[in-house]
């Protein structure tokens, strides 16, 4: 009974995330929402016994969507998407094809011929479907990933011409900071922008 509960609120509260995630005006607001829907969609999985694989997809979803805010705060132009503007984009269009998809999905979900209860489980559900989904590949996929992550870090540090705190100095003690590049926070003096 408390998992068929477990499993209502968080199908509510994932569906009612979603459905923030376009109607905020802000991307790190968004970022947050989907966090939110993303993490009520993977108690599911735990309810189901396969712990590792929740606890997984739960942490992989709050790394991802924190590195997200990140970048926002660290290279959008509209300071961390927190300034209002619209989240959705043709929305005619885009809402047929949500509408589309929701039929087929549902409708695929109701002809499918499930399979009835009353065979053996497999005693470990979470090797299982490691094995279903990835096959031998396992360890490949998880040295890819570490290789992905090396190259995104690697990518950062070559892009970017200076640190965070170069226009400080060596010290940390120049005021006001003296920013190499005109317009962000370093152009900022008393009585307005610096031109």
């Amino acid at each position: 009974m408390m998992d068929a509960i477990a499993f209502g609120v968080c199908s509510v509260g994932s569906i009612a995330a979603g459905i923030t995630v376009f109607r905020v005006a802000s991307m790190a607001r968004a970022t947050f929402a989907l966090l939110a829907s993303f993490v009520l969609a993977a108690v599911p999985i735990l309810l189901l016994g396969l712990t590792y694989l929740g606890v997984l997809v739960i942490l992989m979803m709050v790394m991802e969507m924190m590195i997200m805010v990140v970048f926002m705060l660290m290279y959008m132009m509209n300071p961390a998407g927190l300034m209002p503007m619209k989240m959705v984009h043709n929305n005619r269009v885009s809402t047929i094809v949500a509408a589309v998809v929701f039929v087929v999905l549902a409708v695929g979900a109701t002809v499918t011929p499930w399979p009835h209860g009353g065979r053996r489980s497999n005693a470990d559900p979470t090797k299982a479907l490691g094995l279903d989904v990835m096959g031998p590949h396992m360890l490949v996929m998880v040295i890819i990933g570490l290789v992905l992550f090396a190259t995104m870090v690697s990518a950062i540090v070559l892009a970017s011409a200076r640190g965070r705190y170069d226009r400080y100095g060596d010290d940390l003690r120049v005021r006001p900071p003296q920013d190499p590049v005109q317009g962000g926070l370093g152009g900022r003096r008393r009585g307005g922008l610096q031109r």
